[in-house]
């Protein structure tokens, strides 16, 4: 589940960006097997944003943490600012979506899923001819 996640998966099902219709939008159920995003959980979004700063501050921390043991024991601060201030401006563009997955495995791990944290996936409605009629037997019959 957790390589689905990294790929930005839905952990359940494992359907290709089933929850993301697009980079930082999210569906209110995933596209393939129905799993309800939130599952009726209050606190759902501050668990998702936690991974996403452990996710994105931990490698900004391993990556301070290179550049200070190869340029001991004459740090530059400055450079190390700069890289710093782009990464932790780009990174999270990267690590949101993986993020909000990666958190959902938590959640289906603790909380294992229902039936009714699904929805109906695909789509019942109409068609034109089921709207007017037109395709019923009664209309064929002339009644």
């Amino acid at each position: 589940m957790i390589v689905r996640a990294a790929f930005r998966h839905c952990a359940w099902c494992g359907g290709r960006g089933a929850f993301f219709i697009g980079w930082f939008k999210k569906a209110e159920h995933c596209q393939s097997c129905g799993l309800k995003w939130r599952r009726d959980d209050v606190g759902y979004e501050l668990g998702a944003a936690a991974v996403t700063a452990i996710i994105t501050f931990g490698p900004l921390m391993l990556i301070l943490a290179g550049m200070v043991a190869w340029t001991w024991p004459e740090v530059n601060a400055g450079p190390m600012f700069a890289v710093l201030v782009v990464l932790a401006v780009v990174l999270p563009f990267f690590t949101y979506g993986p993020a909000y997955c990666l958190w959902q495995v938590i959640d289906i791990l603790l909380r294992p899923p229902e039936p009714e944290d699904f929805e109906i996936v695909g789509d019942i409605t109409l068609g034109p001819e089921d709207a007017t009629g037109s395709g019923s037997s009664d209309s064929a019959s002339g009644n």
